[in-house]
């Protein structure tokens, strides 16, 4: 009786892994790290298939990344083109594959590309060298002549090789060896050098013979990218030979960070979409928002990923507690993604159970929700111009965030037509041939916030277009102050307040009424003039050009706040943008009254005639060089409108599944949340 209740137990769990992969991705995956030095021992020896299943059931993961090649350069497969790992006595990937497809859980193939130390150590010449003839060599304040037994070697350290000659000849056969004997659902490949030119001696051989001049930037990029992409090309070419279906990721896509993937939209490439977020030690919690928002209008599956580890990868021992990895798994569904953690692998092949009853805290919720969120269209009454500005974006996100405004990313959006405001903050990034369109969408009466330069010219002589100002020129001072008027005031002091970012000058036009003044300082603080500790006091008197100037549907602010509140979080410029952006965001579909560090995010799936809003509730401290999620803290009673354009049949919470009482006027419903505590859904369904 016992054993057939097992057995009923793994049925259930195979089935709800079947139900749940209706879309290609799993919704609950683990990245498993197996970076694993030739210096340690029995390599594999305490894996055991019944221990990994149990992990995975435990954890309740249904798609894992498991490792075909690591940074040290070794197989854990057996090969013929490469070598398999020395200490490792048997093929772990195929025994891994064979438990993980056992239980139906989907599994994808990790294969590293730029760094592997065992290549790179017996083929030098495969390595990435700068113009200046140095090599690319990740890590602080090392090179790859220092005598490694005298220093601390540091973290992320790899000398990186480009995937082009007789190293790409390398990489296409493993990959055939891959699809021709091992039954993979996906494949991994990792550190793909987008980002580094290669002046190597067989890199300015190969320029040479093509005709690139190595002197010139540009067209040795462009043609560096040429050779990514054709890496990019083979490897697919070669996959999808034998399995069509599988799926692809070439990491560094998707990372904002390395503008050569968003210039030459490399994302293309990928069947999917990771994004590599570890929160807690690279850019905080609020990169992923606007990360997620870019890349779900681009019409292919997403995948949140973060780790859990207390800092990065490559921690042994160290831990995310499971209330964090819980709320960073409900964010990740809130916004519309399938949900990924990484973990390592220990050598010995042996499973960390306790790593894995963390995650499947999180993922039994997730299980609860995934179906409300994973894959859901994001919309919004706001619309963000993606700058590719890292100051500039995540400094306007934050103040959109911290006030639950929510938002889309417009430049990858097709359709506008849900857009009432258009944010353009100081990055700007707009090119002459997206101005038609945002012409066009002032003419169909949307409307315009911009800041600082974001809509300048290339001559920076003039706006792109009328924003119903006067370009004068850049700032007289290093720094300057805003004295709000009665419209845009609030809650704002009304005397001047300090603009880390100087305002540049323009002059309104007639017509163009002006909300905001701005005074200037007495000069800027020199070694020759200087007054008190920091910023020199402001005149008396007005400038005679504005800090914010409104004409029709376009708000100009001579700022750029998004670029001061990154930099310093002054409240006073979220409020003044806050203010700003009210004064022409006057039917937003969702507003909800949480504290700063709430979040919210609406999604639609249409196919299932249903809103969902997702309300978020966690605050991270900031430790050390780590951001901590710790209390997760009820809120009660809280005030939420929707202004949806639909027939509302039913309004219900999730995963509770509790009926929700609303009020109608018009379009609005207003509702009232009894209780919040981490997340909260509520479905909105219609007719």
């Amino acid at each position: 009786m016992k054993q057939l209740l097992v057995t009923v137990a793994i049925l259930f769990f195979v089935l709800d892994i079947a139900l749940s992969q209706g879309n290609k991705e799993g919704t609950r995956q683990i990245h498993l790290d197996f970076h694993t030095s030739e210096k340690i021992e029995n390599i594999g020896s305490h894996f055991s298939k019944k221990q990994f299943q149990n992990a995975l059931k435990t954890g309740r993961v249904n798609s894992i990344n498991i490792f075909a090649k690591g940074h040290h350069g070794w197989c854990y497969y057996d090969t013929k083109v490469g070598e398999r790992h020395p200490n490792l006595s048997f093929d772990l990937l195929k025994a891994q594959i064979e438990a993980c497809h056992e239980i139906g859980v989907r599994v994808q193939a990790y294969f590293t590309i730029g760094w592997s130390a065992k290549d790179a150590r017996e083929h030098p010449e495969w390595v990435i060298k700068d113009e200046k003839g140095k090599k690319i060599w990740f890590g602080s304040g090392i090179t790859p002549e220092i005598e490694r037994d005298e220093v601390l070697y540091p973290f992320y350290s790899w000398e990186t090789l480009s995937p082009e000659g007789e190293y790409l000849k390398l990489i296409l056969s493993h990959v055939e060896e891959l699809a021709a004997n091992y039954d993979l659902d996906g494949y991994w490949f990792d550190i793909v050098p987008f980002q580094y030119p290669n002046y190597s001696k067989l890199g300015i051989e190969d320029m040479r013979a093509n005709g690139v001049d190595t002197n010139d930037p540009v067209a040795v990029e462009k043609h560096h990218i040429k050779k990514m992409k054709k890496f990019m090309d083979e490897t697919r070419k070669v996959i999808f030979a034998k399995n069509p279906k599988a799926s692809i990721f070439y990491n560094w896509t998707t990372h904002f960070s390395i503008e050569q993937s968003l210039d030459y939209r490399l994302e293309s490439y990928d069947t999917k979409f990771d994004l590599e977020d570890l929160p807690t030690t690279w850019d905080g919690y609020d990169l992923f928002p606007l990360r997620v928002k870019y890349y779900a209008n681009l019409g292919k599956e997403y995948v949140a990923m973060s780790g859990k580890f207390h800092t990065a990868w490559g921690e042994f021992g160290g831990f995310k507690h499971k209330d964090a990895i819980l709320y960073e798994s409900a964010a990740m569904v809130a916004f519309g993604a399938h949900v990924n953690f990484g973990d390592q692998l220990h050598p010995s092949g042996l499973m960390d159970i306790e790593t894995y009853k963390n995650i499947g805290h999180a993922y039994g919720y997730v299980e609860k929700i995934e179906e409300y969120g994973v894959g859901g269209v994001h919309e919004a009454a706001v619309g963000l111009w993606f700058a590719n500005s890292k100051v500039h974006d995540e400094g306007v996100v934050r103040m959109l965030l911290e006030n639950q405004a929510n938002f889309v990313i417009a430049n990858t959006l097709s359709d506008w037509s849900q857009l009432e405001v258009l944010i353009i903050s100081g990055g700007g990034n707009v090119k002459p041939k997206d101005l038609i369109r945002i012409n066009d969408f002032i003419d169909s009466g949307g409307k315009l916030l911009v800041m600082g330069e974001g809509l300048i010219n290339e001559k920076k002589n003039g706006f792109l277009f009328d924003l119903g100002v006067e370009y004068l020129g850049s700032p007289n001072y290093d720094i300057d102050y805003t004295l709000v008027g009665d419209k845009i005031a609030g809650e704002l002091v009304r005397t001047p307040f300090l603009n880390y970012e100087p305002s540049i000058r323009v002059r309104p036009k007639t017509g163009t009424e002006v909300l905001a003044k701005l005074r200037e300082p007495y000069f800027n603080r020199r070694m020759s003039a200087y007054s008190s500790h920091q910023h020199t006091p402001y005149k008396m008197e007005d400038a005679t050009h504005p800090a914010i100037t409104k004409k029709g549907n376009i708000v100009f602010i001579a700022s750029a706040l998004g670029k001061s509140y990154f930099n310093l979080g002054a409240r006073v410029h979220k409020e003044l943008f806050v203010n700003s952006l009210n004064l022409l965001r006057t039917k937003p579909m969702v507003e909800v009254d949480l504290p700063s560090a709430g979040r919210i995010n609406l999604l639609h799936q249409p196919e299932k005639k249903r809103y969902v809003l997702h309300l978020l509730y966690a605050s991270p401290h900031q430790r050390g060089r780590a951001q901590v999620v710790e209390d997760l803290i009820p809120l009660y009673e809280i005030p939420v409108s929707l202004n949806i354009s639909k027939e509302i049949k039913k309004i219900y919470s999730i995963p509770n599944m509790e009926e929700l009482d609303f009020q109608k006027s018009g379009n609005n419903y207003n509702i009232k949340i009894p209780k919040l505590k981490m997340h909260l859904g509520i479905v909105i369904e219609y007719r």
